[in-house]
């Protein structure tokens, strides 16, 4: 009994021992370990493999001053593997010093040099990283190089073939314009929708000849270079013809020098035009001012003053828009607006009878003109809009139900 007691006390004894024996090697291997960290110092296995198949080449359809570089991953790249980012260095020599260029995270595989010089050569090298931070401090760092690569350019290209949708686009566009405008030179009947403000301006000049009163024209406050001033002067001649022909009086008031010379060459040709050249004075187009308010003060005294039967405010328009229509609707006229401004469209609706919304303003010169050139540049604009939507919902569609994926289709053509 005692001999068996003892036993069991000796085994007891011995796990004790042992026990405190391996919580020590382990506070000893956790201490070394912290102790590394502490002095900066590499534990043992911790190197990546190196990336492999590295390719170099120039980036494809750029204006030049970049080159791509694509590796396979290491094969320590995984979640809470070894690699924790990849290193891009260059050298313009095989054996010479090699700089640092970028780093891409531990995943990738392709990185983009864009500071490259045209023409010169450039070796590669990429460096598999594994490196350990604590509070954005590197504690230590090791990384496995692989092998240069290279001699590779960077050159400009003529053309990115990425882009060539944009390309298809352009040709469809100017194709289905020259189309339509042969159409129309050959006589062919282009249906253009109805326009309520243009339908109503031989309406608009008839009535103004019965009154016998006058017309206003106001051409908007911007200068000849805007689109919407143009726009608006082109709409003058036929407005003016109508009303050399109908022989009633026409006054362009005007707030900048240059749209005074073009709106009175635009006026002097309508004379013309009409049969009665010597009809047309100077001074039916002119000039008031430069200022916006004072501009609108100036109007509304001509409005008040001679009470025209109609006005027309065809061009681009601000704050002034409501000042001058309120007025012209205060002596009963017959307003016809038009303008690209969004913001004022709403004041010309408002107080005018018939307004011109957006591009109806710029379709408007081939709308009363009907010289197919215009039309068949409506005509093929309003078809290439038309395939535009069509083929965004058609895309649309593929991509929500993930049958084909539009936005890498010319993605891999450009490749």
């Amino acid at each position: 009994m005692k001999n068996f007691t003892a036993k069991i006390s000796f085994l007891a004894v011995l796990l004790i021992l042992t026990a405190v024996s391996f919580t020590t090697a382990q506070e000893t291997v956790d201490t070394s370990q912290a102790a590394m960290d502490s002095l900066n110092l590499i534990p043992p296995n911790v190197t990546p493999v190196m990336a492999k198949n590295i390719t170099v080449r120039d980036n494809p359809g750029d204006d030049g001053g970049s080159i791509q570089i694509q590796w396979d991953i290491s094969v320590d790249d995984y979640d809470g593997g070894k690699v924790t980012a990849y290193r891009v260095m260059r050298s313009m020599e095989m054996d010479g010093e090699y700089t640092i260029v970028g780093d891409a995270p531990a995943g990738n595989n392709s990185f983009t040099d864009n500071a490259t010089e045209d023409g010169l050569e450039y070796y590669y090298k990429i460096a598999a990283i594994n490196e350990l931070k604590k509070d954005g401090t590197v504690l230590w760092s090791v990384m496995s190089e692989s092998d240069p690569v290279g001699p590779v350019k960077s050159s400009p290209q003529w053309f990115d073939m990425q882009r060539i949708n944009v390309f298809i686009g352009t040709v469809f566009v100017c194709g289905a314009i020259f189309f339509f405008i042969h159409k129309a030179k050959e006589g062919g009947d282009l249906y253009v929708r109805k326009i309520a403000g243009l339908e109503s301006v031989d309406e608009a000049v008839g009535r103004a000849t019965e009154m016998g009163r006058k017309i206003l024209f106001v051409p908007g406050i911007n200068d000849m270079d805007n689109v919407q001033t143009i726009a608006g002067v082109n709409i003058l001649g036929r407005v003016a013809q109508l009303a050399a022909e109908y022989e009633t009086e026409i006054e362009v008031p005007v707030s900048r020098s240059l749209v005074m010379v073009t709106a009175r060459e635009i006026v002097k040709e309508s004379y013309s035009k009409a049969g009665r050249p010597d009809s047309f004075k100077e001074d039916q187009v002119h000039y008031l001012t430069d200022d916006q308010f004072g501009y609108a003060a100036a109007i509304d005294g001509i409005i008040v003053r001679d009470k025209p039967a109609t006005i027309f405010y065809m061009g681009a328009f601000f704050a002034e828009s409501l000042i001058m229509a309120e007025t012209g609707n205060s002596i009963g006229a017959i307003q016809i607006a038009g303008t690209g401004q969004p913001s004022q469209l709403p004041f010309f609706v408002a107080s005018c009878d018939y307004t011109l919304i957006g591009e109806e303003l710029f379709a408007a010169s081939a709308y009363l003109s009907r010289d197919p050139r215009l039309l068949g540049s409506v005509k093929g604009q309003d078809a290439a809009k038309a395939a535009i939507l069509i083929s965004i919902l058609i895309g649309a569609i593929l991509e929500t139900f993930n049958i084909f994926q539009f936005s890498n289709l010319f993605k891999v053509i450009g490749e």
